[in-house]
């Protein structure tokens, strides 16, 4: 028992003289794949991020083809892909319809619970080309004014079509909460 006293009272020491590390921040990130073939897999990234100070949360999504060695693929001239995008809250009593985004070929529709981004691919390219960024501003249904102490979610999952190919990827949901 005197062993493991003096274990604790030197932790409890180093902890004390020791730099306090900054806060982590609120952010959560999500990949799921799917195999296209032996060597190539499609990948769906999603990331959530709540910043207490601007009241707000961002969230990126990106698509992307990864080769067997691990390496980003373009994808192919011919392709056609649809993505879904969904922001919500754990809490449904926060709404979520004052949102933004910032992606060619997307339009968003707001409902009660969740907000829905639906962007549309054509044509090949590099990783970039296939991504969404946006912002979400969570705000109290009765009274409108902003709640930062509930859940963020953010899902998406894609559809991509080109050659002999028709894959949807299973959906990558990142969540956090306020920092």
């Amino acid at each position: 028992m005197n062993r493991f006293a003096g274990s604790l009272v030197a932790v409890l020491a180093l902890a004390a003289v020791s730099p306090v590390a900054q806060c982590a921040a609120a952010t959560n990130s999500a990949v799921r794949s799917i195999a296209v073939d032996d060597t190539t897999t499609l990948e769906i990234h999603t990331t959530a991020n709540c910043v207490k100070a601007d009241n707000q949360c961002y969230f990126d999504t990106a698509a992307n083809l990864r080769g067997a060695d691990g390496a980003y693929l373009p994808f192919p001239d011919d392709v056609y892909g649809r993505q879904n995008t969904t922001v919500r809250s754990t809490d449904r009593l926060v709404y979520v319809a004052d949102s933004d985004f910032n992606a060619p070929n997307t339009r968003m529709f707001k409902s009660i619970n969740d907000v829905e981004f639906a962007t549309v691919y054509f044509g090949g390219g590099p990783p970039e080309k296939f991504m969404v960024h946006g912002n979400t501003r969570t705000v109290d249904w009765s009274t409108g004014q902003p709640r930062t102490d509930a859940g963020y979610i953010v899902c998406a999952h894609i559809q991509i079509v080109y050659g002999a190919v028709n894959l949807t990827s299973p959906d990558a949901c990142a969540q956090t909460t306020y920092a």
